[in-house]
């Protein structure tokens, strides 16, 4: 088991004039999971490929403990990497895939042999060693491919997307079961993942990417309650942060013909900077219905009744003489059994303590 260190690592790719991933400062601690997001291109991927050592690093350096490894190849960097795809031999048997990296290493059968038990113990595979991978199911090629990683006992596992081939279902029990294995090894783990869902899920912490760097890193709790800018905020969370741009005044961002206040702290920054608007952020989860005249009106577009919860969608504002509704989709949770109906005019009040202030001009979080 080891730390990870990413100073400055850089990847341009030949023929781009913008790096992949632009100089990533990242430490993982020694056991951490640590789960890397974001949306497609943003780098993730490509940051975890310069850790296996199956990307160039341009510049910068890439540590594992005390070594660096930045020129190194893959085999002598002591990892093992779990792939989206599985990778396993179809013409093997499910224990011939799990040693066929101790084979090659030139391990004795019989320590292979004990090694392939043991993780399969822990994965509860130990019915399926003879099987091929073609008579398994989906989840049972991931917790083969899992433990072809296991019996290597490396000092860092790298998993790349590996539950987007699932079904629904199945990736809420697998993730679960790779955090709880993740606990029980306690080896370094670094997770990629575009599904914002999976990393608030498994991580330790999350570290958010966007076009090749580094947004925020923290824990899930603290990346939901504190994102330091606009598209933390708006990536983390599902359904995401409502995010609307307001004009300011003296008191506050006003809405609707509704002033809605600010802290003082944030009206501040926005004084130093001349701001005439301001990014309010609110989550679904933050907002209560209250009567008229008491909150920021939303008109209602559609109402999702899902049981235990309810959504209701529509646009900030209401139609009233010359005016219409503004063009900012809002989303807001209300009690499932007296939720309002399409057409109606809701009013909204944001908890207290619950809003988020952006700057509209440079997306940075302010007020903190």
């Amino acid at each position: 088991m080891a730390t990870v260190t990413f100073d400055k690592a850089t990847r341009l790719y030949p023929g781009s004039d913008r790096p992949a991933v632009d100089a990533l400062d990242l430490e993982i601690q020694n056991g951490e999971f640590l789960v890397l997001v974001g949306p497609s291109g943003c780098g993730k991927s490509t940051s975890l490929r310069m850790l296996a050592g199956l990307e160039e690093v341009n510049a910068g350096a890439i540590r594992i403990g005390d070594r660096d490894v930045t020129d190194l190849q893959p085999k002598e960097r002591d990892i093992a990497m779990v792939f989206q795809n599985y990778a396993l031999y179809p013409h093997m048997s499910v224990a011939d895939n799990m040693g066929f990296a101790l084979k090659l290493a030139g391990m004795g059968k019989e320590d292979i042999r004990k090694r392939v038990i043991e993780a399969a113990a822990i994965l509860d595979l130990n019915e399926y060693l003879d099987r091929k991978p073609k008579a398994l199911s989906g989840g049972q090629r991931q917790r083969v491919a899992m433990g072809r990683a296991i019996v290597r006992q490396p000092q860092v596992f790298l998993m790349d997307e590996p539950l987007s081939n699932l079904d629904a279902k199945l990736r809420v029990q697998t993730r679960t079961q790779i955090t709880a294995l993740q606990h029980r090894l306690g080896v370094t783990t670094v997770y990629v993942t575009h599904d914002q869902i999976e990393a608030m899920t498994m991580g330790d912490r999350v570290a958010v990417l966007k076009d090749g760097l580094l947004q925020q890193v923290d824990t899930p709790i603290n990346l939901y309650d504190r994102p330091k800018n606009v598209f933390v905020a708006g990536f983390i969370g599902s359904p995401a942060m409502n995010l609307a741009d307001l004009p300011l005044t003296a008191d506050g961002a006003t809405l609707g013909g509704v002033t809605i206040p600010l802290p003082r702290s944030a009206m501040t920054q926005l004084s130093r900077e001349n701001a005439t608007h301001v990014t309010l952020g609110f989550r679904p989860e933050s907002v209560e219905l209250v009567g008229a005249g008491e909150g920021f009106p939303m008109t209602v577009d559609v109402v999702e009744e899902l049981g235990s919860d309810a959504y209701v969608y529509g646009r900030l504002g209401e139609a009233t003489g010359d005016m219409k509704p503004t063009d900012t989709r809002t989303i807001v949770r209300v009690d499932p059994r007296k939720p309002p109906t399409v057409g109606e005019v809701a009013h909204l009040r944001i908890r207290e303590n619950e809003s988020h202030i952006f700057s509209a001009t440079t997306g940075a979080r302010l007020g903190d």
